[in-house]
């Protein structure tokens, strides 16, 4: 593939990677969130105890959430990166709507159509700022100085 991102994993593994990893950082994220939430809800001694039980509780579900997205989203870039035959944006901000779609499906067509739009929105507004922010930070060619004139 012309323009192929060589410091990934080949498609089908990358679909794994990204699942775990996903999985981590909910786990990660949504015990620290559920953690903080059961010990602000629990009395005044059992504070500690109250945290760890609903990050127990609640931390592995919402890391399985995120695999979940996380596979989808993989698999369906792997997916269009082998049907288009490109790698660029486009396979990103396709795999968000595709992936926010078919997630929200069973609410019926109109909220599978919303969360479509929303996942593509969100996946164009992450490809835009990196595509921004390496513009930015890219190293600029060095300026070279015209040549005396001759006399």
């Amino acid at each position: 593939m012309r323009g192929a991102d060589v410091s990934r994993d080949p498609c089908p593994w990358v679909i794994l990677n990204d699942a775990g990893g996903a999985f981590a950082m909910g786990a990660i994220g949504g015990g620290t969130w559920h953690f903080i939430k059961g010990a602000r809800n629990s009395p005044l001694g059992e504070r500690f105890r109250g945290g760890v039980t609903a990050m127990r509780a609640r931390g592995p579900i919402i890391g399985g959430n995120f695999a979940v997205w996380g596979s989808m989203f993989s698999t369906f870039e792997c997916v269009l990166k082998g049907v288009r035959r490109k790698e660029d944006p486009w396979n990103a901000i396709g795999s968000g709507a595709i992936t926010g779609g078919l997630l929200a499906a069973r609410g019926g067509w109109k909220a599978a159509s919303v969360s479509a739009v929303f996942g593509g929105v969100l996946l164009a507004l992450i490809e835009g700022v990196g595509i921004a922010m390496s513009r930015a930070f890219a190293q600029q060619p060095p300026v070279i100085a015209p040549p005396p004139p001759s006399s």
